[in-house]
């Protein structure tokens, strides 16, 4: 295979964030070896996520990889999509050893050699260090059967995630918000759930998720919202099996102008959405991530996970604010008035694009 048709194999069975902040390495891939990059990864939304991103050429998406090998057709059938692989850069972003004992199986099944690989936990990660700038050092490195071609072969690009959404994407967009009489209003979004919050048995107890925010307090930050924007609506985000747990949250703020959409909201459609609404606010979790890389204004909030690890990137810094981590461990240790404060102070939508352009001239003028 020649060098110019080589492209990037990235790996990472994460979830919807962890997959969203591999897109700052992506991008650095993509610019070392002159060519997109092939992603193996699990879940849907790996798909829509990076579908029509200019740095990536093809995704590969389990359902479930902890199922056993011998009973898993879809592990079969990635082992013999990777076999046609074998001749191509490997770079392993997985952290967790359960899932990376599965990815070095199956890169062994589909005849991969080792010195076609890097892997991520080879790179200790530094004390205060963000996820991406870990990411983006193991992006620099090369394996070691392609030194002799790419050992040498250095790119700075942005360690930010940004998305695009098609013009497609837009109009979808824009014929939901008109069918659900959302066109025109600013929109706030909320996500109060994480990927912890729903169970097989339903709703984890506040005591054992530290990213559970009363609905009282919800219900404070709305009236804060609805006061300085009348004609807001807000948005009430998550999966669809969270749209039980929203509505109730929305009974018991019991405010006008609040809608549950949570059943309503396919990746594209999101992403659509974030790169158009007034701001959001957030615990801890892959929404928020998006919402970053899309410019809106942000408002997260964390429990007992430091957000020097994983604070949401965005396009100019002022655009996210973050509010609690360690040593609090706890989301509900964060008052409403804080959460207030803070989306009170975030940047107006329109300054942020006018900052994003300004960027933009200065990074081609440089060229």
């Amino acid at each position: 295979m020649s060098t110019s048709s080589l492209r990037p194999l990235v790996i990472r069975f994460g979830r919807l964030g962890d997959t969203l902040l591999l897109q700052p390495l992506l991008r650095r891939l993509h610019a070392r070896y002159g060519q997109p990059c092939q992603l193996f990864a699990i879940g849907k939304y790996s798909i829509e996520l990076y579908r029509g991103q200019p740095d990536m050429a093809d995704v590969i998406a389990l359902k479930a990889h902890h199922r056993p090998f011998l009973l898993s057709p879809e592990q079969w059938r990635a082992v013999h999509a990777l076999r046609a692989m074998r001749q191509v850069p490997v770079y392993v972003c997985e952290p967790q050893p359960r899932s990376l004992a599965r990815i070095r199986l199956l890169l062994k099944l589909a005849g991969i050699p080792d010195n076609h690989c890097v892997f991520l936990n080879d790179i200790p990660l530094q004390p205060g260090e963000h996820w991406i700038e870990h990411l983006l050092q193991l992006a620099d490195t090369t394996p070691a059967a392609f030194r002799a071609s790419f050992g040498d072969v250095a790119r700075a690009t942005a360690a930010m995630p940004e998305l695009l959404v098609s013009a497609q994407e837009r109009a979808e967009c824009d014929r939901w918000l008109v069918r659900r009489e959302l066109f025109g209003h600013p929109l706030v979004l909320f996500q109060p759930a994480n990927k912890r919050t729903i169970r097989w048995n339903g709703v984890r107890a506040a005591s054992d998720d530290d990213k559970q925010w009363p609905i009282a307090h919800w219900a404070r930050v709305a009236s804060a919202i609805h006061a300085q924007l009348p004609n807001a609506r807000i948005l009430l985000c998550g999966a669809p099996n969270e749209a039980a747990y929203l509505e109730g949250i929305r009974q018991g703020m019991a405010q006008p102008g609040v809608e549950v959409v949570a059943t309503e909201l396919p990746l594209p459609r999101l992403k659509a959405l974030l790169a158009i609404a007034h701001s959001m606010i957030s615990v801890d979790t892959g929404p928020a991530h998006i919402a970053a890389a899309m410019g809106c204004p942000l408002v997260v909030m964390f429990g007992s996970v430091s957000p020097a690890h994983w604070t949401p990137r965005g396009r100019t810094p002022d655009a996210v604010h973050v509010l609690g981590g360690p040593p609090f461990n706890r989301v509900d240790a964060i008052a409403p008035d804080e959460v207030i404060d803070a989306w009170h102070g975030l940047p107006a939508r329109t300054s942020l694009v006018r900052q994003a352009e300004a960027v933009s001239a200065s990074a081609q003028t440089r060229v």
